[in-house]
Protein backbone atom coordinates (compact mmCIF):
# COMPACT_ATOMS: atom_id res chain seq x y z
CA UNK A 1 0.00 0.00 0.00
CA UNK A 2 1.62 3.43 -0.98
CA UNK A 3 2.23 6.15 1.49
CA UNK A 4 -0.92 8.58 1.54
CA UNK A 5 0.00 11.81 -0.21
CA UNK A 6 -3.00 13.86 1.90
CA UNK A 7 -3.15 12.59 5.28
CA UNK A 8 -5.65 14.74 7.77
CA UNK A 9 -6.41 14.09 11.58
CA UNK A 10 -8.56 15.55 14.35
CA UNK A 11 -9.69 18.17 12.15
CA UNK A 12 -11.94 20.51 13.37
CA UNK A 13 -13.53 23.70 11.70
CA UNK A 14 -15.84 26.75 12.61
CA UNK A 15 -18.20 29.05 10.93
CA UNK A 16 -18.06 32.04 13.67
CA UNK A 17 -19.02 30.46 16.52
CA UNK A 18 -20.86 27.58 15.17
CA UNK A 19 -18.58 24.08 15.62
CA UNK A 20 -19.45 22.68 12.16
CA UNK A 21 -16.68 19.62 11.69
CA UNK A 22 -15.65 17.65 14.42
CA UNK A 23 -12.68 15.50 14.64
CA UNK A 24 -11.99 14.30 10.34
CA UNK A 25 -9.82 11.83 9.77
CA UNK A 26 -8.91 10.81 6.29
CA UNK A 27 -5.99 9.97 3.82
CA UNK A 28 -6.22 9.80 -0.10
CA UNK A 29 -3.21 7.67 -1.41
CA UNK A 30 -1.16 8.30 -5.01
CA UNK A 31 -3.35 7.06 -8.06
CA UNK A 32 -6.44 6.77 -6.34
CA UNK A 33 -9.77 8.28 -6.18
CA UNK A 34 -11.30 8.94 -2.85
CA UNK A 35 -15.18 9.80 -2.04
CA UNK A 36 -16.14 11.87 0.74
CA UNK A 37 -20.05 11.65 0.57
CA UNK A 38 -22.85 12.89 2.67
CA UNK A 39 -26.40 14.66 2.29
CA UNK A 40 -26.23 18.17 1.47
CA UNK A 41 -24.82 20.30 4.98
CA UNK A 42 -22.85 17.01 5.93
CA UNK A 43 -19.84 18.96 6.13
CA UNK A 44 -18.17 18.03 2.52
CA UNK A 45 -17.36 21.25 1.44
CA UNK A 46 -16.34 22.48 4.51
CA UNK A 47 -13.99 19.72 5.03
CA UNK A 48 -12.33 20.81 1.31
CA UNK A 49 -12.42 24.09 2.30
CA UNK A 50 -10.53 23.75 5.82
CA UNK A 51 -7.65 21.12 3.94
CA UNK A 52 -7.30 24.28 1.60
CA UNK A 53 -7.07 26.63 4.31
CA UNK A 54 -10.20 28.74 2.91
CA UNK A 55 -11.47 29.40 6.59
CA UNK A 56 -10.19 31.13 9.58
CA UNK A 57 -11.22 28.81 12.12
CA UNK A 58 -9.43 24.94 12.01
CA UNK A 59 -8.03 23.04 14.07
CA UNK A 60 -6.03 19.31 13.35
CA UNK A 61 -3.38 18.46 11.86
CA UNK A 62 -2.90 18.31 7.86
CA UNK A 63 0.26 16.98 6.07
CA UNK A 64 0.60 17.05 2.11
CA UNK A 65 3.46 15.06 0.78
CA UNK A 66 4.84 15.44 4.00
CA UNK A 67 4.54 19.20 4.59
CA UNK A 68 2.63 20.41 7.22
CA UNK A 69 0.04 22.80 5.75
CA UNK A 70 -2.31 23.33 8.25
CA UNK A 71 -1.63 26.92 9.14
CA UNK A 72 -0.63 27.79 5.50
CA UNK A 73 -2.84 30.18 3.16
CA UNK A 74 -4.66 28.95 0.40
CA UNK A 75 -1.89 29.96 -1.97
CA UNK A 76 1.12 28.53 -0.81
CA UNK A 77 -1.01 25.24 -0.36
CA UNK A 78 -1.65 25.53 -3.83
CA UNK A 79 1.70 26.48 -5.22
CA UNK A 80 3.04 22.68 -3.54
CA UNK A 81 0.51 20.42 -5.76
CA UNK A 82 -2.94 20.60 -4.25
CA UNK A 83 -5.16 21.47 -6.73
CA UNK A 84 -9.23 22.78 -5.73
CA UNK A 85 -12.08 23.15 -7.71
CA UNK A 86 -15.07 24.55 -5.82
CA UNK A 87 -18.42 23.80 -6.29
CA UNK A 88 -19.65 27.35 -7.61
CA UNK A 89 -17.05 27.25 -10.09
CA UNK A 90 -15.81 30.83 -10.10
CA UNK A 91 -14.75 31.21 -13.12
CA UNK A 92 -13.94 34.71 -14.80
CA UNK A 93 -17.02 35.40 -16.89
CA UNK A 94 -15.51 38.36 -19.04
CA UNK A 95 -12.60 36.12 -19.96
CA UNK A 96 -12.38 33.38 -23.25
CA UNK A 97 -11.89 29.59 -22.12
CA UNK A 98 -7.55 30.13 -22.93
CA UNK A 99 -7.33 33.28 -20.73
CA UNK A 100 -9.60 31.62 -17.79
CA UNK A 101 -7.08 28.73 -18.08
CA UNK A 102 -3.97 31.05 -18.13
CA UNK A 103 -4.93 32.38 -14.94
CA UNK A 104 -4.16 28.41 -13.50
CA UNK A 105 -0.97 28.01 -15.40
CA UNK A 106 1.80 27.02 -12.96
CA UNK A 107 5.37 25.31 -13.48
CA UNK A 108 5.42 21.32 -14.29
CA UNK A 109 6.22 19.15 -11.52
CA UNK A 110 9.48 17.45 -12.00
CA UNK A 111 8.81 13.75 -12.91
CA UNK A 112 5.52 14.52 -14.36
CA UNK A 113 4.37 15.12 -17.91
CA UNK A 114 2.78 18.69 -17.94
CA UNK A 115 -0.87 19.97 -18.32
CA UNK A 116 -1.17 22.14 -21.59
CA UNK A 117 -4.47 23.78 -23.57
CA UNK A 118 -3.85 21.02 -25.99
CA UNK A 119 -4.26 18.01 -23.77
CA UNK A 120 -6.74 19.18 -21.82
CA UNK A 121 -8.93 19.90 -24.99
CA UNK A 122 -8.67 16.16 -25.44
CA UNK A 123 -9.32 15.47 -22.06
CA UNK A 124 -12.57 18.02 -22.66
CA UNK A 125 -13.25 18.09 -26.18
CA UNK A 126 -16.34 20.60 -25.70
CA UNK A 127 -13.68 23.32 -24.34
CA UNK A 128 -11.43 22.58 -27.44
CA UNK A 129 -14.19 24.13 -29.50
CA UNK A 130 -14.63 27.49 -27.98
CA UNK A 131 -11.30 28.44 -27.03
CA UNK A 132 -12.17 32.19 -27.28
CA UNK A 133 -15.66 32.29 -25.73
CA UNK A 134 -16.33 33.91 -22.90
CA UNK A 135 -16.76 31.92 -19.22
CA UNK A 136 -20.26 33.62 -18.70
CA UNK A 137 -21.35 32.64 -22.14
CA UNK A 138 -21.09 28.59 -21.56
CA UNK A 139 -23.68 26.26 -19.66
CA UNK A 140 -23.31 25.17 -16.54
CA UNK A 141 -21.73 22.15 -17.52
CA UNK A 142 -19.00 23.48 -19.61
CA UNK A 143 -18.57 26.43 -16.97
CA UNK A 144 -17.90 23.20 -14.56
CA UNK A 145 -15.44 21.35 -16.68
CA UNK A 146 -13.43 24.76 -17.89
CA UNK A 147 -13.02 25.25 -13.72
CA UNK A 148 -11.76 21.38 -13.57
CA UNK A 149 -8.93 22.05 -16.63
CA UNK A 150 -8.07 25.52 -15.11
CA UNK A 151 -7.24 24.05 -11.51
CA UNK A 152 -5.20 21.21 -14.03
CA UNK A 153 -3.15 23.98 -15.29
CA UNK A 154 -2.24 24.32 -12.23
CA UNK A 155 -0.55 20.43 -12.30
CA UNK A 156 -1.71 19.75 -9.38
CA UNK A 157 -1.15 16.44 -7.80
CA UNK A 158 -3.93 15.60 -6.08
CA UNK A 159 -7.32 17.49 -6.87
CA UNK A 160 -10.40 18.21 -4.55
CA UNK A 161 -13.26 18.30 -6.54
CA UNK A 162 -16.75 19.78 -4.54
CA UNK A 163 -20.02 18.06 -6.00
CA UNK A 164 -19.00 17.65 -10.10
CA UNK A 165 -21.91 15.81 -10.89
CA UNK A 166 -24.08 18.58 -9.63
CA UNK A 167 -27.08 20.38 -11.72
CA UNK A 168 -25.39 19.55 -14.86
CA UNK A 169 -26.80 17.22 -17.41
CA UNK A 170 -26.68 13.81 -17.93
CA UNK A 171 -24.22 13.83 -20.76
CA UNK A 172 -21.59 15.99 -18.80
CA UNK A 173 -22.23 13.89 -16.05
CA UNK A 174 -20.70 11.08 -18.15
CA UNK A 175 -18.34 13.46 -19.00
CA UNK A 176 -16.77 14.17 -16.15
CA UNK A 177 -16.69 10.50 -14.62
CA UNK A 178 -14.61 9.75 -17.99
CA UNK A 179 -12.18 12.53 -17.18
CA UNK A 180 -11.67 11.80 -13.75
CA UNK A 181 -11.17 7.81 -14.53
CA UNK A 182 -8.57 9.59 -16.84
CA UNK A 183 -6.73 11.89 -14.42
CA UNK A 184 -6.26 8.72 -12.42
CA UNK A 185 -4.63 6.86 -15.15
CA UNK A 186 -2.38 10.04 -15.43
CA UNK A 187 -1.39 9.50 -11.98
CA UNK A 188 -3.52 12.34 -10.39
CA UNK A 189 -4.78 11.65 -6.81
CA UNK A 190 -8.57 12.68 -6.12
CA UNK A 191 -10.38 13.67 -3.19
CA UNK A 192 -14.05 13.50 -4.79
CA UNK A 193 -17.16 15.59 -2.42
CA UNK A 194 -20.76 13.57 -3.70
CA UNK A 195 -24.13 12.52 -3.08
CA UNK A 196 -24.41 10.69 -6.07
CA UNK A 197 -23.93 6.76 -4.97
CA UNK A 198 -24.02 5.84 -8.51
CA UNK A 199 -21.40 8.58 -10.12
CA UNK A 200 -19.36 7.58 -7.06
CA UNK A 201 -18.70 3.71 -7.12
CA UNK A 202 -18.14 4.60 -10.54
CA UNK A 203 -14.94 6.52 -10.19
CA UNK A 204 -14.07 5.96 -6.80
CA UNK A 205 -12.10 3.61 -4.74
CA UNK A 206 -12.75 4.25 -1.44
CA UNK A 207 -15.18 6.50 0.39
CA UNK A 208 -15.96 8.23 3.87
CA UNK A 209 -19.22 9.23 4.64
CA UNK A 210 -20.36 11.95 6.38
CA UNK A 211 -23.03 13.54 9.04
CA UNK A 212 -23.02 16.63 11.42
CA UNK A 213 -19.35 17.08 10.47
CA UNK A 214 -18.28 13.10 11.50
CA UNK A 215 -17.20 10.56 9.68
CA UNK A 216 -19.45 7.78 10.28
CA UNK A 217 -18.23 5.35 7.38
CA UNK A 218 -14.74 4.39 6.01
CA UNK A 219 -14.06 1.91 3.51
CA UNK A 220 -14.29 0.61 0.06
CA UNK A 221 -16.95 1.25 -2.53
CA UNK A 222 -18.37 -2.09 -2.68
CA UNK A 223 -18.24 -2.48 0.48
CA UNK A 224 -20.71 0.98 1.07
CA UNK A 225 -22.87 -0.81 -1.71
CA UNK A 226 -23.30 -3.89 0.57
CA UNK A 227 -24.10 -1.90 3.84
CA UNK A 228 -27.86 -1.16 3.49
CA UNK A 229 -27.74 0.56 6.60
CA UNK A 230 -25.07 3.33 6.17
CA UNK A 231 -26.92 4.21 2.61
CA UNK A 232 -30.11 4.76 4.20
CA UNK A 233 -29.12 6.49 7.79
CA UNK A 234 -26.73 8.71 5.79
CA UNK A 235 -26.82 9.15 2.03
CA UNK A 236 -30.80 8.24 1.43
CA UNK A 237 -33.42 10.77 1.32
Amino acid sequence: MSEAMLKVERLEAWYGRAQVLFGIDLEVRRGEVVALMGRNGAGKSTTMKAIMGLLERRRGAVRFLGHDIARLPSHRIARLGLGFVPEDRRIFGDLSVMENLDIGRQPPRPGLPAWTPERLFQLFPNLGTMPDRPGARMSGGEQQMLTVARTLMGNPLLVMLDEPSEGVAPVIVDQMAEAIIELKRAGVAILLSEQNLHFARRVSDRAYVLEKGQIRFAGGMDELQADPEVRAAYLEW
